[in-house]
């Protein structure tokens, strides 16, 4: 089992930037697919993006593609850069961690059995 806490979060105009950090307890950090997810009030938790475990794959959300960015170091941090925020991207967000060593990231949050706190991103005016 892996701990991981997410920070970064906070309140951002429309049109905004926040970059989001998910630090990871364990020293073997790199056997883990690094995965962002978030919910709204009242909605599903949704899948934003994911990064494998060697950088080299990242999928991500039809919703978020070519305005967020995901990225890791191979010691203990992952990080979800978020430009061009939108009302739509207020929610949690919560890093999670795939250890199954999968071809691809899942999309599915079912399949990560390590996740974090949470941090709360509100975009507004």
């Amino acid at each position: 089992q892996v701990q991981l806490v997410e920070s970064g979060g906070g309140l951002v105009r429309p049109g905004g930037s926040l970059k989001l950090s998910c630090t990871a307890s364990v020293r073997t950090f790199t056997i883990y697919d690094i995965a962002w997810f978030r919910q709204a009030p009242g909605k599903e938790r949704e899948f934003v993006a994911a990064i494998s475990r060697t950088g080299g794959a990242t999928p991500f959300a039809d919703s978020v593609k070519g305005r967020f960015g995901i990225s890791r170091d191979y010691w203990r941090t992952a990080y979800l850069e978020m430009h061009s925020l939108n009302a739509e991207d207020t929610a949690t967000y919560y890093c999670a961690a795939d250890d199954r060593a999968v071809p691809t990231p899942s999309r599915v949050a079912a399949e990560y059995s390590n996740w974090g706190q949470g941090t709360q991103v509100t975009v507004s005016q």
